[in-house]
């Protein structure tokens, strides 16, 4: 097929196939014409040479890849302007989420569940929450990432409602290449590792190449930095600390007592009312960045079996294993736990109990704090057969696959507290001859039992003690193991080509039919199914679903070769899901190209989609949290103390004008966003439907002739979720209870009745539900400028920013509920906007990238009244009601990489990212992160090197 050249087709085609090893297109110098091979661009089914769509994406080449400082896919993605923030990021520690220790993308800010991830056009499978971790998949073998920024439930089916990230990999070369790079934090710390090859090889009927990767990052805990070394932030340091602490604590009558740092347990008189200036700092030891270890391995291969029929397969391979580091287990038992069985006090018979009663007692074991080891393997297979046929003059093109993956997940939590064996130690025991400490009593002695002095401070060798004993240790502790395991399985076979000629071109057309299963199974520990490790619960869970489907492509062109019409053509997509759980969906999708002149492109679609629930969703069980909230009712910090209408909501409901939200360590909170004095249920719900969407994109593409390599993109986008799956936060529902007044919510929780924990919440279930609807809408701008070579080398900038101009939640399908709207709220930014400048001159190189994020809001933590820390005291909305605010300015990243390619074929590259050491703002709200710093910032100044070979 041969096809006249323009700038814009050109452009187009250097942006989307020039990083291809076999080029995608071949010119004669004396030719007016370019001959270009078919090849699939996402967003299309049909296979053909005109690279130019209706649909928007983004390229990223591998060359543009090298020059960035990242060691995995992940980060690549993480710095495509459409991404959101990171969905379980390094930094948020005290995700229970099983994903974690996952990288993911969230395209739109719309949940990594969301965006559909594809390697060579195929699935890449997912967990069962629905998520593709990208971070698998190894750099080395990567050709080109392409990422639709639209829509594609028509052409892809469920989860391609935000967008489409297709990795494509390399294939169909000869040589190879061998890189190893190190890097590390200014302050000396999160160092990385990594060390990939690859190889190819070509030969007459085929072709195959491998590629393997190994990368290391360690751990950077909470304490090494400044801004996030305390649970307040640096600026109240004394603030957030928690009452239980390693120093141990009793309560007696009204008090609680403690021998504090270096006490001494023995002695009754020693013990002292509880010291504030003593309470633990639980991010000391808490990772900022968990540690990230992977071991990955692809390979794939294609004979040539006829001239018309090919055989083609790869394999994926990966482990990764993550571990994160949490302060030491807060083992409390209150009155109600004593009471009940669950939990013993320390006994009145106990060889270190003062007090000759059963007494309440607190020790946070930081003498070994909890960590958990998050590991998974993933094995990936496809194989499938691939040829082309003529009828007539028109061209077919077909492929039937079979697609397997496998995530076999193990989930080892460490230094857990055994209930049984605590229950026994902090039980009835004696100091015998000896001065040995042991349960029971004399002449009945409990065996195999270690008893535990729980008011013995840290670093204290008295008997009993967990820093003195190691026996103490093996007893109480325990490391359980849950099982996570999840399979897809894709067979599918398509079809493309030209039906007929019209006078504007071929009507080109692609069809299809996939079977696909997913199925998912959760084992927690046994010990967890009974119940016995404090503070974890969970039963096991499995379900499965499969569906069919078969769809339709067309590509129709209307007019072509006309005054002010150079191009106009249609594209039509239609798509049937047949689920066994919930029945049958049809979506569409249309298109519309019009090219008035060779060097515009203008562009639109509309399109609807769906996703369907995950297995995770359906199937996942419950599990218990203690989460973080924000009262609405505390007269303090939450609505009711500047809202008469939210007061009077309160009110009513008992919690009257003297009304304090408390901590979970039972005192005063003296901040919002504090943990519930209780666990929360959250997780699955069977009933679930899928989520419907409709996306909107309008765009233009200029390359203007007058300026040469010039290229400039600009398109707008709209997507709208109805019957959104979501689970809201604790403090989502109870503001849309005293807030925003749905009575529907007040439902959803209660509170305590009587006793010291009158009117605070006392249960909850967050469980998944559809309700209302999710909209976003915005502009995507992109420019590539390539610079003609001059005497001091070749320049070239590529530009790319999004702005959101708004991203919105309804709660209900109710008229009179507000609409939430999240766009400049914590870590969903109203404008992304990434530069690159690129130098060359001959074998030297340089590459200075700029990263900029808009402002950021939260709600007040200080300063509630106004001042430096709540400069929008009086901010009112639908949908927060007054709600004292503060807004953060911009944040912007330099990074800077230089380069020499060194004669034996080997580029050696130094950089740096975060050149300025730029820190973002405090923020109480802890956008995607555990910590006071949003998780998706840098966290230091980060210098790397690396060395490439290729031979």
């Amino acid at each position: 097929m041969s096809l006249k050249s323009n700038p814009l087709r050109t452009a187009i085609a250097l942006a989307i196939a020039g990083s291809c090893t076999a080029p995608a297109f071949a010119q004669d110098a004396n030719q007016s014409t370019t001959t270009l091979d078919r090849i699939e661009i996402t967003g299309s089914r049909i296979r053909q040479a005109n690279v130019e769509t209706a649909q928007p994406v983004i390229a990223l080449t591998r060359a543009e890849i090298e020059k960035k400082g990242y060691v995995n896919v992940a980060d690549i993605l993480q710095d495509v302007t459409a991404a959101g923030a990171p969905s379980l990021s390094r930094a948020s520690a005290l995700s229970s989420g099983r994903d974690y220790g996952g990288m993911f993308v969230s395209l739109r800010n719309l949940g990594p569940e969301r965006t559909l991830v594809l390697i060579d056009g195929r699935r890449m499978g997912v967990s069962a929450g629905g998520y593709s971790d990208v971070g698998s998949i190894p750099s080395a073998i990567v050709e080109r990432i392409e990422v639709l920024t639209d829509g594609a439930s028509a052409l892809y089916g469920s989860d391609a409602i935000a967008g489409v990230i297709n990795v494509i990999t390399r294939k169909n070369f000869d040589g190879g290449n061998a890189s190893a790079y190190v890097g590390q934090y200014g302050e000396g710390d999160g160092q990385k590792r990594s060390y990939s090859a690859n190889f190819g090889k070509t030969f007459e009927r085929g072709w195959f190449s491998v590629g393997a990767e190994k990368s290391k990052e360690d751990p950077v805990l909470g304490g090494a930095r400044a801004f996030t070394a305390y649970p307040n932030g640096p600026y109240h340091p004394a603030d957030g600390l928690n009452g239980t602490t390693a120093w141990g604590s009793v309560t007696v009558g009204k008090d609680v007592l403690s021998v504090g740092p270096g006490g001494d347990p023995s002695k009754v008189e020693n013990f002292k009312p509880r010291d504030p200036a003593t309470y633990a700092n639980t991010k000391t030891n808490m990772t900022l960045l968990s540690s990230l270890e992977r071991k990955s391995a692809f390979a794939n291969a294609g004979f040539q079996i006829t001239d018309d029929l090919r055989v083609v397969a790869d394999v994926l391979y990966s482990e990764r294993e993550s571990i994160k580091q949490l302060a030491g287990y807060p083992y409390s038992v209150s009155a109600a736990q004593a009471a009940n069985g669950s939990r013993a006090a320390l006994s009145a018979d106990s060889a270190f109990n003062h007090w000759g009663k059963d007494v309440l007692f607190s020790h946070r074991t930081e003498e070994f704090p909890r960590a958990t080891n998050n590991s998974l393997t993933t094995k990936r297979a496809s194989l499938g057969l691939e040829g082309s046929f003529e009828t007539g003059s028109h061209l077919w093109d077909w492929n039937v696959s079979y697609m397997y993956n496998r995530n076999e997940g193990e989930r080892r939590t460490l230094q857990s507290m055994y209930q049984p064996n605590v229950n026994l130690a902090v039980g009835p025991s004696f100091i015998d001859g000896n001065g040995v400490a042991r349960c029971g009593s004399v002449g009945n002695v409990i065996e195999g039992c270690v008893p535990w002095n729980p008011l013995a401070p840290m670093g204290s060798n008295s008997p009993g003690s967990l820093s003195g004993d190691p026996a103490v240790r093996d007893y109480l502790f325990k490391s359980f193991v849950d099982d996570i395991r999840s399979t897809t399985k894709v067979v599918s076979a398509n079809i493309s080509g030209s039906l007929f000629t019209l006078p504007a071109g071929d009507i080109m057309a692609a069809m299809g039919v996939e079977h696909r299963t997913e199925e998912a199974s959760y084992t927690p520990d046994l010990m967890v199914q009974k119940g016995e490790i404090a503070g974890t619960s969970g039963l096991p869970t499995r379900g499965d679903y499969k569906l069919d489907e078969v769809y339709l492509e067309l590509q129709v062109p209307l007019l072509a070769d006309l005054p002010m019409v150079r191009e106009l053509s249609l594209d039509l997509a239609g798509r049937y899901s047949d689920y066994d759980n919930f029945g049958g969906t049809t979506n569409g999708k249309f298109g519309l190209k019009w090219k008035p002149v060779d060097t515009l492109l203008v562009r639109a679609t509309y399109g609807t989609g769906f996703r369907a629930p995950t297995v995770d969703d359906l199937y996942g069980g419950t599990v218990t949290t203690r989460d973080r909230i924000t009262d609405p009712c505390d007269r303090s910090f939450g609505a009711a103390a500047r809202n008469s209408e939210v007061a009077a909501r309160c009110t009513a409901a008992g919690m009257g004008a003297d009304f304090r939200q408390k901590t979970g360590d039972g005192e005063l909170a003296t901040t919002s966003g504090v943990q519930a004095v209780t666990d929360f249920t959250s997780g699955s719900n069977a009933a679930l439907k899928p989520e419907t969407a409709k996306t909107w994109t309008v765009g233009l593409v200029y390359s203007p002739d007058f300026v040469t390599g010039l290229d400039l993109s600009l398109d707008w986008w709209k997507i709208r979720i109805d019957n959104v799956i979501v689970g809201e936060s604790a403090t989502d529902i109870l503001n849309q209870c005293y807030v925003q007044g749905i009575a529907s919510a007040c439902d959803r929780f209660t509170r305590y009745a009587s006793g010291t924990n009158k009117g605070q919440v006392s249960g909850m279930n967050r469980s998944l539900n559809n309700a209302g609807y999710q909209e976003t809408a915005g502009y995507d701008l992109g420019v590539r400028y390539r610079l003609p070579e001059m005497a001091f080398g070749q320049l070239s900038l590529r530009w790319n920013t999004t702005y959101v101009d708004y991203l919105s939640r309804k709660s209900d399908n109710v008229d009179t509920t507000p609409v939430e709207q999240f766009t400049g709220w914590e870590g969903n930014f109203r404008v992304r906007s990434n530069l690159t400048l690129d130098w060359q001159n001959g074998n030297f190189g340089a590459s200075w990238t700029t990263r900029y994020t808009s402002s950021m809001k939260e709600k007040c933590s200080y300063d509630l009244e106004g001042g430096p820390e709540c400069n929008l005291p009086d901010f009112q909305s639908p949908y927060t009601d007054m709600q004292p605010s503060r807004k953060l300015g911009s944040n912007t990243f330099h990074d800077l990489q230089v380069r020499y390619a060194l004669p034996w074929d080997g580029t050696v590259s130094l950089g740096v990212n975060n050149v300025f050491k730029h820190e973002g703002p405090i923020m109480y709200s802890q956008p995607n992160s555990s910590f006071t710093y949003y998780g998706g910032f840098d966290i230091g100044r980060f210098m790397y090197m690396k060395y490439q070979q290729r031979f």
